[in-house]
Formats: structure tokens, sequence, C-alpha cells
């Protein structure tokens, strides 16, 4: 019976070391057999999904179109990446917000040109609002130890880390109209037509955070971040609902962060959850720790953190049906929500599943 045993373990791992092998030397194979390609078969009950009551489409008629959020779109760009924000809200536009009509705030650390103006305003269908962003929450306050940051930098450099920071947007005047906001970067892609109001969706379900990628931080940039926030946290467990997240940040009960979070590059969120007490106090501590400047703690990390620790994990939600891309990862919704949405992204590339992505956790958390 041993012997039967050893010899099955034994071709168990052979097939497991023929199946690596040729997953790396041939790429056909590997798409064939990824986790993505295999989750794509079973697409058409995606738990994920927004309900068909929102829908808006050759299937189902409602009458959500008759209703809008008090929502905005939001970018942060400089002028030099126009072309960018036009390709960006081109799709947009296309995909979406023909259909439903939401505003525009860029913000920008100088003036918006005045080609920017007129070509940004040209292409959407909308209102556009362009804004300056202050300068204490672009650039770092006088109190940081400058030889320190630059030697932070420098080291940074070194190690090709050429990006971090973290502001406070939500806090500008021309945001502080909308409840709402919908985070759109140059350069992204969006693939599928969304014949749903995703703000409508999230006010009527009291949601507070929308993301379509998840992956881990480079670790470089955080070394003190989770130790600054469980200085938070044990000082105020009084904004921390037992139902969060924090499952998704960490494996061992919060002892250490896993580095997952949300790509902060697409999101979108409940101002009124970044104004309120516990993510305000909470930005607070970390910037009084320095992390910012010394380190690189960027918004995607901290935003995320914030949504999981004082949020509920049902008030945050994994967009499936927005087919997705930020070099160089893409979320591209299979099965039929990729028939449905008429997505023309490759659903063998699908980032959701790969080794590499973070969803899983979520769906765990």
């Amino acid at each position: 019976m041993q012997a039967s045993i050893r010899y099955i373990l034994l071709a168990l791992g052979s097939l497991i070391g023929l199946h690596f092998i040729l997953s790396i030397s041939h790429e056909e194979y590997g798409k064939a057999t990824s986790f993505s390609s295999i989750a794509s078969k079973f697409g058409s009950n995606n738990p994920n999904n927004v309900p068909d009551e929102y829908y808006d489409d050759d299937i189902h008629r409602n009458s959500t179109n008759q209703r809008k959020a008090n929502a905005a779109f939001v970018i942060l760009a400089r002028n030099g990446d126009l072309q960018g924000v036009l390709e960006s809200i081109k799709q947009n536009e296309d995909r979406f917000n023909k259909r439903y009509g939401y505003p525009y705030v860029f913000l920008n650390e100088e003036p918006f040109s005045a080609d920017f103006v007129k070509y940004t305003t040209e292409v959407v269908s909308t209102k556009t609002e362009y804004g300056l962003i202050p300068h204490d929450h672009w650039y770092q306050p006088k109190w940081i130890d400058e030889d320190r940051a630059k030697a932070s930098r420098k080291k940074m450099e070194q190690k090709q880390v050429i990006y971090g920071g973290s502001g406070s947007t939500p806090e500008h005047d021309l945001l502080k109209k909308y409840d709402y906001y919908w985070r759109i970067e140059p350069n992204v892609k969006f693939f599928c037509d969304l014949h749903y109001d995703p703000f409508l969706f999230m006010q009527d379900n009291k949601k507070v955070y929308g993301f379509t990628i998840s992956l881990p931080e480079y670790g470089e940039t955080i070394e003190t971040l989770w130790d600054t926030v469980k200085e938070f946290m044990k000082a105020h467990p009084e904004y921390i609902p037992e139902d969060n997240a924090l499952k998704f940040l960490s494996d061992d009960g919060g002892q250490t962060y896993n580095r997952c979070h949300f790509w902060s590059n697409f999101e979108i969120g409940d101002l009124n959850f970044w104004r309120g007490e516990a993510y305000t106090k909470f930005f607070e501590h970390l910037d009084s720790a320095g992390g910012f400047y010394y380190e690189r703690w960027g918004d995607a990390p901290v935003h995320s953190i914030g949504a999981a620790l004082f949020a509920k994990k049902d008030q945050i939600h994994f967009f499936n049906e927005i087919g997705y891309r930020h070099e160089p990862f893409m979320h591209c919704p299979t099965g039929d929500t990729h028939a449905r949405g008429k997505c023309w992204c490759d659903q063998n590339h699908n980032f959701d599943y790969e080794w590499y992505s973070c969803l899983k956790k979520f769906e765990a958390a």
C-alpha cells in the first residue's frame, strides 16, 4: 500500500513539474491553463456583478437612469498629460458617461493651459471644472528634515522606486459639493460598455469604496507604515468595526501587513467616508509620522488600509463589469459578463486570479 502511495505521489509530482515547465516554455499553454482562463468559463454567475435591476440595456429597462448621484470624475494631471487624459476621458465617455452625464474635475499643481482646457472641454459631454491643488497638499511641510528626506529619495532612486506620496485631494474646494468620485488617470483604457450607474449602486447600497485591481505594494516604500497603522489601531479601537476587511490586509490577525492594496489609479469612493472622523484622524496620525516623505507611502496603500479598517467589508465593492487597464495590469471581465459589456479586452490576460493578484484575499476576507 505504501509503495502504491509513493508511486501516486511521484506521478503527481511529475505532472506538476511538467505543467510548470510547459507554462514557462509555451506561452499559449500558460494562457490556457492560467487561473484567469479557467475562471472565464464560470463568469455568468459572478457574485461581484451588480444586480440586473440597475441595468438599462437591451435586456433590462429600469428607472435608474432617471436618477443621478451627487458625483464627479476626478483627474489629477499636468499640462503635459493632455493627450493621455484625452484618450482616457474619450473612452470613458464612449463606454459610460455619454449616457449618464457626470461632470469632471481636473486638478493640477499649476494652472491648466488654454489648450488643456479647450480640448478636454470639447471631448466630454458635460460640465468641466479646473482647479489648483493647494501647495500644502503637494509639497512636503517645513517641519520635515530635508536632509533625511533627500537621503531617502536617493536610496529609493537607487532601488528604482519611482513613485509615492499621498495627499488630501478629497478636501479640495471643488470637491466639497460632491458625495462620490471616480478617479481617472491619463493613458488608461476602459474596455466595456457600462449600462448601469456605479455611483447610484454605491449610494443605494451604502458602499464606500470600489476597485478593479488589487496587488501587493512594494515593500521598500512602506517599511514602517504598518507599525504606524498598528499604533493608531491600538489607540483608537472605537473606529474599527468588527466586520471589517482586516483579513485582506493581514494573514496573521493584524500582526504584519501582507502588502495587499487596491490599485487606486482606479477607485470609486464616498467622499464623506474620507472626510469622516476616523479616516481624518488616521491620516493625521500617518502624516505626523513623516512616512510620506521619509519613505514613499502612497495613496494606494493608505486608502486601502483606511477602507479595509474603518468600513465594513461589504461596503467595499469589486467592480467586475468595468474592464480596465493601467499598465502593466488589466482587469478584463470574463464569460457572460465579457459578452454583456461588449468588451474588447483579452480574457486570457485578465489579472484577477494570477499569482500576483490580491483579489483572492479580498474575496476570502
